[in-house]
């Protein structure tokens, strides 16, 4: 057992600190010594600070990276509905959904606080090695239970990659270039969008081979970012400042084997993470099973997993309050309306997401009638659209400086949005409604989903950043998991039913609820069968357009509560300005708590 004392404040370092007190005081903050791998960023971006070229690269390759990863996940919701059909399984499509955004909400801390202890390039590579795996199995797989297993490996390497670019472009830029840099990655959906349609077309119904290529695929298009950042590496090295941060010891030589794993386990809250899976997984899990051909909401293997979920969530509640040391969600940050407003939208935002986009797909090839392509395409559209004006907006900002009205504006038109969708459901004439809604939402999403991050980050440190981005980023996964168990709730409970009610064929009810393509290759456009189904069809999707309707609502609400701090040319801003008052809110709310200490 080890004897060593417990170092003093002055000697230890912010990881250290958070270790040892969950709350560091404002002061606290201010003088911590960095992580290693926040000062081992700050380094490698030095190398690069002042060269324009260099910074073109990396763009470029953040480009490259998204192109692949962006085409992989327009593609790959398509192989998995197909994979899930079959199985006779495609009802378990929402389930698949809800398991994987539990994963990838739980990995979202993880890669923060690991890529502050050992560094960005190094976790970059272990994500990219998951996405490996986990698409190989994924598309090989035999049986639903092994293509869960792949997807949930897959999801912690997909997850990961997104979270550490995203650390990646936020280390080296300014905060007025934050936004530009970070959707570098996200700019391949203005090509993705219209070829996604023909790559899905090409492969057909061959969901494991449309899966597996990008098993190579994607370590290709990873090279040149990884390339970059060894570059930076190589001229730090050249550096005096490199040569001090060497004789830096690292946590495991500090700390030994056992103390080393004793710190991680605390630093990572693996109690907290297996807390919050476990009550998600107990509740969500079982709501998507539910219901369908024959409903089991009274069964108790449906009835025990929720009531256990009920009960975990006020646990998990307690622990990250009074027994863990470094929570997931820290609350001193948690505190401040800058970070818990955009995390509140940014739960709500992918929430009514998933609810929205889990079955259009399905919507557009039954009850629409369109083609594999088209289906396809319609489903990207909003992606084109939202990129196109998050390259004009980040260009914007660099002069403008301010984000958050803009950010209540895409809000808003998001309300629009799902007010086309609810209109137009099903049949031929919701054709060029759903369009114009994908447009509008897409136009929307331009303005608050990467902006949200960028406000988010502006109210923390550089030391902080990674824990908040993946805050953020745990807050969109959970709402995604949730989304996906609500959606599949909604269909599983109402979509047999009505399909029982328009076809009265208990028997091409059934067939049509487990292998919906097939049922579109045997009937015609036109038929009564195809009629009736899409009468069943067009009543769910009003159903799932009312619930996002209900929740895009809080999102404009929540959006006068957070920050619009004026972004600057460093990486973050001091501490002064982040306290200080930005909008006319923000004086409000100060106004009021001066009154009442005055009363």
């Amino acid at each position: 057992m080890s004897t060593e004392p417990i170092p003093s404040d002055e000697h230890k370092t912010s990881s250290e600190k958070s270790f040892y007190k969950t709350n560091p005081t404002d002061a606290e903050s201010e003088v911590e010594e960095k992580s290693i791998g926040v000062e081992k960023a700050e380094l490698l971006a030095a190398t690069w600070k002042h060269s324009f070229w260099p910074k073109v690269i990396l763009g470029f390759s953040a480009f490259l990276c998204g192109y692949a990863y962006g085409l992989d996940s327009q593609t790959r919701y398509v192989y998995q509905a197909y994979a899930t059909s079959s199985w006779l399984e495609h009802s378990l499509l929402t389930t698949v959904n809800a398991i994987t955004g539990v994963v990838a909400a739980a990995s979202q801390p993880v890669y923060a606080r690991l890529s502050d202890v050992f560094g960005r390039l190094e976790l970059f590579i272990v994500a990219v090695l998951f996405y490996v795996v986990g698409t190989i199995i994924e598309g090989q797989s035999p049986t639903i239970n092994a293509y869960v297993a792949g997807a949930v490996l897959f999801q912690v390497g997909y997850s990961g990659v997104i979270i550490m670019v995203v650390f990646i472009m936020s280390d080296f830029s300014s905060l007025r270039w934050r936004l530009f840099f970070q959707l570098c990655p996200a700019f391949p959906f203005i090509i993705n969008t219209w070829i996604s349609g023909n790559v899905t077309a090409a492969v057909g119904l061959r969901w494991s081979w449309g899966i597996s290529m990008w098993a190579f695929i994607f370590p290709l298009a990873s090279l040149p970012l990884v390339c970059c950042l060894l570059h930076m590496r190589y001229l730090a090295g050249k550096t005096e400042e490199w040569k001090v941060f060497k004789q830096r010891k690292t946590k495991f030589q500090e700390l030994g084997v056992v103390g080393f794993a004793n710190f991680l386990f605390w630093r990572l809250d693996i109690i907290g993470l297996i807390l919050l899976c476990a009550a998600l997984g107990c509740i969500l899990v079982p709501i998507t099973l539910a219901g369908g051909i024959s409903s089991s909401w009274r069964s108790g293997h449906i009835i025990a997993p929720v009531v256990v979920g009920g009960v975990l969530f006020p646990v998990f509640g307690l622990w990250e309050v009074y027994g863990a040391k470094d929570p997931i969600l820290p609350l001193y940050l948690m505190k401040d309306r800058g970070v818990w407003a955009p995390a509140v939208i940014s739960f709500l935002f992918d929430f009514v997401y998933a609810v929205e986009s889990n079955f259009l797909y399905t919507v557009l090839i039954v009850a629409v009638n369109e083609s594999i392509a088209s289906a396809t395409r319609i489903t990207s559209i909003g992606s084109f659209v939202s990129v196109i004006v998050g390259f004009f907006f980040g260009l914007f900002v660099v002069y403008f400086r301010r984000l958050k009205g803009f950010s209540i504006f895409g809000c808003c038109m998001w309300m629009l949005a799902f007010g086309l969708l609810y209109h137009f459901r099903s049949d031929l004439r919701a054709h060029s409604g759903i369009i114009a809604a994908q447009c509008v939402m897409g136009f929307g999403t331009g303005f608050f989903t990467y902006p949200i991050g960028v406000l988010a980050q502006s109210s923390v440190s550089h030391q902080d950043l990674a824990v908040v981005t993946s805050a953020i980023y745990t807050m969109y996964r959970i709402g995604w998991a949730v989304g996906s168990a609500v959606a599949s709730a909604i269909w599983n409970q109402n979509l047999y039913k009505r399909l029982l009610k328009y076809l009265g064929d208990s028997t091409l009810a059934t067939s049509v609820y487990g292998d919906p393509y097939a049922f579109v290759a045997d009937y015609a456009w036109g038929t009564p069968e195809r009629e009736a189904v899409v009468n069943a069809y067009g009543e769910v999707q009003r159903i799932l357009m009312t619930v996002c309707l209900c929740f895009v609502a809080p999102m404009i609400i929540i959006g006068f509560f957070m920050k619009d701090p004026k972004l600057t040319t460093e990486q973050s801003l001091e501490k002064e300005e982040r306290e200080a008052p930005q909008d006319s809110f923000g004086r409000f709310l100060n106004k009021l708590r001066k009154n009442k200490s005055e009363v």
